[in-house]
């Protein structure tokens, strides 16, 4: 077996367990990932009574084992379900604000985050965002990726997304 596969299946069996087919030079044959789940998988969504309430059918974030997958929350202010006013720097502050209530909901806080992805309307505000996203993650932040996209909902000029594991 390749490194590859091993690797591969490394990974695989840490998701699930699954039947995976491999096709390599000696044909294909099926390989059945070994690692059983030590319990049967519970999806819980997570709901903050601190943010408004989703504009979708989505949920503000999803808790299965020790994994959060926060969705992607902008600076909307529960008080008025409005993006808060103040531009570029209000609006990350505030979504970064969502996000914790999100994680607070699954015992967690942002230090447990592990991956973010920033949709920004516009990456000539990088700088002014970059530095408060940096007040919220002093250390050991967030594997991170940020995007300029064409449009994000309400009008919002940023949007964040976050994986993290809580205990």
């Amino acid at each position: 077996m390749t490194k590859l596969r091993r690797t591969f299946l490394r990974r695989l069996s840490a998701v699930a367990t699954v039947p995976a087919v491999f096709l390599g030079s000696g044909g294909g044959h099926t390989h059945a990932a070994t690692r059983q789940p030590s319990g049967p998988r519970q999806k819980k969504a997570l709901r903050s009574s601190r943010l408004a309430p989703p504009i979708g059918p989505f949920s503000q974030g999803i808790r299965t084992g020790n994994t959060v997958y926060v969705a992607g929350l902008t600076g909307i202010d529960v008080k008025t379900g409005k993006i808060v006013p103040g531009g570029i720097v209000a609006e990350t502050r505030q979504a970064l604000e969502n996000i914790n209530a999100v994680l607070a909901e699954a015992g967690g806080t942002l230090d447990d985050a592990v991956s973010a992805v920033v949709h920004m309307m516009d990456l000539s505000e990088f700088q002014q965002m970059n530095e408060v996203y940096a007040e919220y993650f002093r250390s050991d932040p967030p594997g991170r990726t940020t995007v300029q996209v064409g449009a994000i909902p309400a009008g919002a000029r940023v949007e964040i997304t976050i994986v993290a594991v809580v205990a």
